[in-house]
């Protein structure tokens, strides 16, 4: 099978679209097929993606005001010469918003079946950036995603939100996680005591610091005696954020293994962010034996079994977060245990077994096609 995944974001960046772009291209490698990347050039111009398992296609990009790590692709005739000259069987919109569109009507022109992957609540990011523009978010994700042959959800939330807007033909894919790289063996001790020199309670944070992610409400967690709040990531708010949580260890952005070990040597994971349609650290933190806490919407929903993986809390409140914290700190073996089953939950989530899937879903979308064509 060729595949041209059509890519709002790709490696180096650090986010769940260029993540998820890379394991699929990787996985369809994997399985003998032919994938190829088209994405936005980053700040470093189009030099090689040694890293990326098949061809990458590079378009203009430009940064996003006041978000530089993020690069918009601007208009380019490169993703419809891209999927005419690979002979695409499929194409695959990874988060389609600016380049997807492109694809996506590239797609419909050559006559090629389209698959749209949806993994970021605009919607919700417009609330939080222009305290409006909901309605037309909507807009443009149904004009977008009604095009296509078949939008994946990657959750049970994400799945109602596309229904319940018009978006037709949805199906849930959720995503995997690599369980040999994130992994409970990785607790380092040496770690835990350069992060916490006092024996603390280690609850950590990872993910971009954006407005949109309310990393602030960790705020009271910050204030609790014995506690140590660890924040892995960068973003437009890391300032903002150093002065509302004091005594918190700012790593930086940090990746692969030693991200890895960064996961399993917490004691409590937290996210605070309420627009997630997956949230992937989450599941890291599960799969490196990690309590989770987390707001009862979006994504963490079908991922934390409140209760006995974590405890899910009400979104944006800041005294839910803190008391939730206070819950596992002072029960060690409440801790184990959740940390226990959040393990084994996630040990059979593999990014092969959810790309198989994903495999299953372009199949039966050639299969349609060709019963329409007859």
């Amino acid at each position: 099978m060729r595949v041209v995944i059509v890519t709002e974001s790709f490696p180096p960046d650090v986010n769940g679209v260029a993540h998820c772009a890379l394991q699929t291209a990787r996985h369809l490698v994997d399985r003998g097929h032919a994938p190829l990347v088209v994405a936005p050039a980053t700040s470093a111009g189009n030099g090689p993606d040694a890293f990326a398992p098949c061809p990458v296609i590079r378009v203009p990009s430009l940064p996003l005001p006041g978000y530089p790590q993020v690069r918009v692709a601007l208009p380019s005739r490169r993703v419809a010469a891209a999927i005419t000259d690979h002979r695409a069987d499929i194409v695959h919109l990874a988060s389609p918003f600016i380049l997807g569109v492109r694809g996506m009507a590239a797609a419909s022109r050559l006559g090629i079946p389209a698959v749209a992957v949806y993994q970021t609540d605009l919607a919700g990011y417009a609330r939080t950036y222009i305290s409006a523009g909901e309605a037309t978010a909507w807009r443009r994700i149904r004009s977008v995603h009604a095009a296509a042959d078949l939008t994946l959800a990657p959750s049970s939330a994400a799945l109602y939100d596309l229904e319940t807007h018009g978006v037709p033909r949805v199906r849930l894919w959720a995503r995997g996680v690599d369980t040999a790289r994130f992994r409970p063996a990785l607790r380092d001790e040496a770690l835990r005591r350069e992060l916490a020199p006092n024996g603390e309670l280690i609850v950590g944070y990872v993910g971009r610091l954006a407005p949109e992610k309310q990393v602030e409400l960790l705020a009271g967690v910050c204030e609790l005696d014995g506690v140590r709040v660890v924040v892995v990531g960068d973003g437009p708010s890391e300032t903002t954020l150093r002065a509302a949580l004091p005594g918190a260890a700012f790593l930086g952005r940090r990746t692969g293994d030693e991200l890895a070990r960064i996961f399993a040597s917490l004691d409590v994971f937290a996210h605070t962010g309420p627009f997630e349609t997956f949230c992937q650290t989450v599941q890291e933190a599960m799969a490196s034996g990690v309590p989770v806490v987390a707001p009862a919407a979006g994504g963490p929903l079908d991922l934390v079994d409140h209760g006995r993986t974590g405890l899910l809390v009400p979104p944006r409140d800041p005294d839910a977060v803190r008391d939730a914290v206070l819950t596992l700190a002072a029960d060690p073996a409440l801790r184990a245990a959740y940390g226990a089953a959040g393990h084994a939950m996630v040990e059979g989530r593999t990014w092969a077994a959810v790309g198989d899937q994903l495999i299953g879903h372009y199949e039966n979308v050639l299969s349609a096609r060709k019963l329409v064509a007859a």
